[in-house]
């Protein structure tokens, strides 16, 4: 079983952490603020940025989102807190997102030429990879309640097929652009179908993913116990000659590792 546990990676982060949370607290509309991603993981560095989760109440999510957007900008400016954390990293500021905690397939769209969507990530990086730091009385315990362990069976066999017909639709385009010269589509049509293998992987084992482009060893050797498929992962997009049928045998060996650990049900 996967586990983790915050950590801060500088005094900075936790102090901009603790005046972000009591401003938030103090916002109508708020349920609760949650330490998401990097810190939430102790996996942060000085370099990151510090991702706080906002969770508004479903039925005043719309109007608030602008006001407390607005007072939080004037904040964010004006306090020497989140300076000092501006100053600690390259990139250390504070990142924050806004959920109502509604999730609804229909409302992520996935088109044939996006790569995966988001479905899965908004809701392992609302519910499943976060901390609470603060949270007005049990709504956020409600939703996660409801979204974890995972989805229904019968919305996971839907979503399965869906990214497998996106997925191999990408690696069936590589074989004819490649043979037209279209090397850096072929190349784009890899990566997108390896995204949407990872999405694939993990709505099959019923398990939220954190990211499709970072933290794959960890989600794939840490959160889905499967140390020997991440090497075959790195492999996959190691494109020594561009130029040449390469991809059209990567494309053939992404599709095998899909029919492997995300088969059709």
């Amino acid at each position: 079983m996967y586990v983790f546990s915050p950590a801060y990676p500088t005094p900075q982060h936790e102090e901009a952490a603790r005046h972000a949370t009591e401003f938030f607290a103090q916002q109508p509309g708020v349920n609760a603020v949650l330490l998401a991603c990097s810190c939430a993981r102790g996996k942060a560095t000085p370099d990151s940025c510090l991702d706080l989760a906002v969770l508004l109440d479903a039925s005043e999510a719309a109007a608030q989102r602008s006001k407390i957007e607005a007072a939080w900008s004037q904040v964010y400016a004006d306090d020497p807190v989140y300076a000092a954390l501006l100053g600690v990293g390259k990139y250390s500021h504070v990142d924050i997102s806004f959920s109502s905690g509604q999730f609804v397939p229909d409302n992520y769209r996935h088109g044939w030429t996006l790569g995966p969507d988001f479905f899965e990530l908004d809701i392992g990086n609302t519910f499943a990879y976060t901390i609470p730091l603060w949270q007005r009385e049990d709504r956020f315990d409600q939703l996660q309640a409801r979204w974890l362990p995972y989805y229904s069976d019968k919305l996971r066999e839907e979503r399965l097929a869906m990214v497998r017909k996106y997925c191999l639709n990408n690696l069936h385009h590589i074989p004819p652009y490649v043979d037209r010269g279209l090397y850096f589509q072929a190349f784009r049509r890899l990566y997108d179908a390896f995204g949407e293998f990872l999405q694939a992987l993990f709505i099959a084992r019923r398990t939220y993913p954190i990211a499709y482009d970072k933290w794959v060893r960890e989600q794939i050797v840490d959160i889905l116990q499967l140390p020997a498929l991440y090497p075959q992962l790195v492999a996959m997009l190691e494109v020594h000659h561009l130029e040449s049928d390469e991809l059209k045998d990567k494309a053939a060996a992404l599709e095998h590792l899909l029919e492997t650990y995300a088969p059709a049900e």
